[in-house]
């Protein structure tokens, strides 16, 4: 049973008649009281609530309700009802434990896919159905370690919702493959997956891009252009590196995630479309939000489900299977014999920093056996193209690890990176196998200057 609370008899009527159409049984409240009897007396599936009634245009009697609502049943989905201009309003309701927030006046496809998604993640697992990630359809992601099961363990469970879903961790960790899991163990899986990174997209270029042009709707728009939303229509986009969104685009961004729908510039007439939206980034969110460089309410609408990324050097027992898959690639792309590692050459890698994480280990280990021609590679043959200027790190240098922490040898291998690079940062990224963004928070986490 799905609880409708709103003051407005028009809205409670068709919201009912809809959820009715769509096989739901409902029960409405038109004021908190009545919300909270039926909360204690019955056990509903969902709450749709909204936040202002006649009392209160602050929406402090909707906060006390939901908040009173989780107390007596904590673990039932709430989506809250706002107006646009009251979304900070939704962010505090989301605060305070609320699972989504639609505005008003919604949409009612959009709406009900919400609902069947909070349905499906609330709903209790069943000894044995949860799907622990050895069985779902990888791609090219590679490993077995705890930390890469536990991630695949979660993206079985929200593949196939239609739950946004934010990718978090280091540059180089594979957030792409992880989206390319989502979408192809889902319901889209057939369907367009679009990829943007939207660190490369200019704020002046940013509605073009997303959401297309009309010819004539600017100087340089000399034909018509389908935006990237458009593509993506029945699919699933990625939205890579988003916390490298200007802040004026978040806006934009924000509507179009609100109620699935977008304005073709040069054309004002509204277009609606169906997507699965997946995130990415290596940037804290978090920290973004409290500086008010990343909008709250859109924090709030791309990560309804978080999937963190461990960094290769939290998952080194993968590393030997990432070294023979990125051998074979190699032999195959260029039809090379398939070549061979010593013991000593798996552990020299084995013990290394990452801070490029598995783009730095693949750039490494195609470098090598490019280079080499050798069919069986020991670690000399790394270690020579590790640091092909210069005298490799003591830390590389077996037992020399022993009573360094992972942070200290990462800032010794980028304080040499950057001394064999002459302090040329972008030269001293593309050899950690790291972004220059990656490489400035980095410089910025071990208080590291160019003239260090």
């Amino acid at each position: 049973m799905i609880l409708i609370v709103d003051d407005d008899s028009a809205v409670r009527s068709s919201l009912s008649f809809m959820l009715k159409r769509a096989k739901y049984e409902t029960k409405t409240a038109s004021n908190p009281r009545e919300a909270i009897e039926v909360v204690r007396a019955e056990s509903p599936a969902l709450i749709l609530m909204d936040m202002n009634f006649t009392l209160s245009t602050t929406g402090e009697e909707g906060l006390t309700l939901l908040k009173q609502v989780k107390i007596f049943r904590p673990r039932v989905p709430v989506i809250l009802m706002t107006a646009w201009g009251s979304i900070e309003l939704a962010v505090q309701g989301m605060q305070a434990g609320a699972f989504d927030f639609i505005t008003k006046p919604w949409n009612n496809a959009a709406l009900l896919q919400r609902i069947e998604t909070a349905l499906q993640l609330s709903a209790p697992v069943e000894a044995g159905v949860e799907r622990d990630g050895t069985e779902l359809k990888r791609g090219h992601i590679i490993g077995k370690s705890k930390g890469l099961m536990d991630v695949l363990a979660t993206v079985g469970r929200v593949a196939r919702t239609n739950a946004p879903v934010l990718i978090t961790g280091e540059s180089g960790t594979g957030k792409e493959l992880i989206a390319e899991a989502i979408h192809i163990n889902s319901q889209r899986e057939k369907q367009p997956f679009v990829k943007v990174n939207l660190g490369g997209i200019s704020q002046s270029l940013f509605e073009s891009e997303m959401f297309g042009h009309k010819k004539g709707a600017f100087t340089d728009a000399s034909a018509d252009r389908v935006g990237r939303f458009e593509l993506a229509d029945k699919g699933t986009i990625f939205l890579d590196e988003i916390g490298d969104l200007n802040f004026s685009c978040q806006v934009k961004l924000l509507r179009v995630l609100q109620d699935q729908t977008f304005e073709v510039l040069g054309d004002s007439r509204p277009r609606k479309v169906d997507v699965r939206v997946v995130s990415a980034t290596n940037a804290d969110l978090h920290k973004m939000v409290a500086e008010h460089t990343f909008r709250e309410d859109l924090f709030y609408r791309i990560n309804l489900i978080t999937v963190k990324l461990p960094a290769l050097r939290e998952r080194r027992e993968d590393i030997p299977l990432l070294v023979r898959h990125f051998a074979d690639l190699q032999a195959q792309l260029n039809n090379l014999p398939r070549t061979d590692f010593s013991a000593d050459a798996l552990n020299f890698l084995s013990r290394l920093p990452y801070p490029g994480n598995i783009r730095e280990l693949k750039n490494l280990v195609e470098r090598t056996v490019l280079v080499s021609g050798k069919k069986v590679l020991d670690a000399s043959d790394f270690e020579r193209q590790y640091h092909r200027e210069g005298e490799p790190p003591k830390a590389a240098e077996g037992t020399s690890l022993a009573g360094l922490t992972l942070d200290e040898i990462e800032r010794r291998t980028i304080l040499q990176t950057l001394d064999q690079c002459k302090g040329n940062l972008s030269q001293a990224a593309t050899s950690l196998g790291i972004s220059r963004a990656a490489l400035y928070r980095r410089l910025e986490k071990y208080g590291i200057s160019v003239g260090d």
